[in-house]
């Protein structure tokens, strides 16, 4: 399993429609090849920054399989109006944890 974990900061004043825009484009990651859902994570010392935490597969499902498709553009279309400037994305896989 793999997690992206893109920082998005949003211009000042436009964090409602964001938010918005991303509930609209929920369908889009659910469909999404190997994806596995997300979470929006909005910052208390920072409110115009957000962390999308999404859970994929393989790295290739993000990267290739998502990246490349029209839901991708359609994602970008949704919520590209509201960067402030281009999100920061990263992947991680999990080396230790707490759960059992």
């Amino acid at each position: 399993m793999i997690t992206e974990i893109a920082q998005i900061d949003v211009k000042p004043g436009t964090e409602k429609d964001f938010e918005a825009a991303v509930a609209k484009a929920r369908p889009l990651f659910l469909r999404a090849k190997g994806g596995k859902g997300f979470e929006l994570h909005k910052s208390i010392e920072k409110p115009q920054r957000y962390r999308l935490v999404a859970k994929w597969e393989t790295l290739e499902n993000h990267t290739v399989d998502f990246r490349g498709s029209e839901d991708f553009t359609a994602w970008r279309a949704l919520v590209g109006p509201y960067f402030a400037s281009p999100p920061e994305v990263e992947h991680t896989e999990t080396v230790l944890t707490t759960a059992d």
